[in-house]
């Protein structure tokens, strides 16, 4: 490992500190970036996860992409988490706390909405930072690929009816815009890139080749890690800093949900005695979010400044820290999953 791989949550803990500092002191050009998005989706920061992920799609080997189906227990156990536990754990987690242990801090006006901006980070599952997640745990990157696609082929139908269900609003409109670009952006066009530089790899017919492009890549996957990073939290630092407590009040159950579906969903892998390279995958898809659709709904549904809105955005400050603790986790645990 390298010397960023190595100290990853070091590089990760600094650039959040950086993040905060930056965005109080030169808010005007946060804000700049933050505003260079097309349908909710940043684009500096759909380059920068672009940069990430790219290294992955490299390793994705279409004539083994078939083979998933030979091993579906991975995938039933990621669709069953992500559509049938996740968001109702969470949506109970939103009511305990924001209607019971938080009930005196915060008015029910904005506790309503606390909780509406936790069920839907809940109901949109991860697209993008998932493939790094999984790439951090030596995940297959033909079978997290599959999972990925088929989430996202159902989230196209289940996202409107389950946030309907769960918000008790009877019209939810999507944005497709959002949901459709980000794929593109992070799933699509990353992965006709991998699959065109993978063909010209083989075409030279030398086996050190695409080693020797993933050993120069990878650090730069790390950099789009910590760039992302640095711009999440430099465009929410005043956020940050001018509500405190209530970051406190959100990121509670958000971080229980989090480890509990973590331990839950690797529990189970576990018990179905799937690989590690598997297990690890799927249950960083169980516990990441979607953020941007979350975001994008949360704004559209009950405005800019609202409660819910500021719930999705601690979901998005949430999430790297945690992941990256499962992500040491998970690689420290592997040999559970040795037979």
């Amino acid at each position: 490992m390298g010397i960023f791989e190595r100290y990853l949550s070091v590089w990760v803990g600094l650039s959040i500190v950086a993040g905060v500092l930056l965005g109080n002191w030169f808010p005007s050009a946060f804000a700049a970036v933050a505003a260079l998005e097309y349908a909710h989706v940043n684009l500096v920061i759909a380059l920068f996860i672009w940069v990430m992920i790219y290294p992955m799609m490299v390793q994705i080997d279409f004539s083994a992409v078939k083979d998933v189906g030979k091993s579906p227990k991975g995938l039933l156990l990621t669709l069953t988490i992500n559509w049938l536990i996740k968001p109702f754990t969470m949506a109970l987690l939103g009511w305990l706390f924001f209607k019971g242990l938080f009930a005196d801090l915060v008015d029910a006006q904005t506790a309503g909405e606390y909780i509406a901006g936790m069920i839907l980070l809940g109901v949109a599952p991860c697209t993008a930072m998932v493939f790094v997640w999984s790439q951090l745990t030596k995940g297959d990157p033909n079978y997290t690929l599959v999972q990925v696609s088929v989430n996202d082929i159902i989230m196209v139908f289940l996202f409107a009816p389950l946030c309907a269900l769960l918000l008790g609003v009877s019209d939810i409109q999507v944005p497709w815009e959002t949901l459709l670009l980000s794929v593109v952006l992070y799933v699509v066009l990353p992965l006709l890139a991998g699959v065109i530089t993978r063909k010209r790899l083989e075409a030279r017919q030398d086996p050190h080749a695409l080693p020797m492009l993933l050993a120069k890549l990878k650090p730069w996957s790390v950099i789009g890690l910590l760039a992302t990073v640095v711009l999440l939290f430099g465009f929410q630092a005043q956020t940050i800093l001018s509500q405190p407590q209530n970051i406190l009040l959100i990121a509670i159950p958000l971080i229980i949900q989090s480890y509990g579906i973590f331990i839950l969903t690797y529990f189970l892998a576990r018990k179905l005695k799937l690989n590690h390279a598997v297990a690890a995958p799927a249950s960083m898809i169980g516990t990441s979010n979607f953020f941007e659709l979350a975001v994008a709904v949360a704004i559209s549904l009950f405005g800019l400044h609202s409660g819910a809105a500021l719930a999705t955005v601690v979901g998005v400050l949430v999430e790297v820290p945690v992941m990256l603790s499962l992500v040491y986790f998970a690689n420290r645990t592997r040999h559970w999953f040795e037979s």
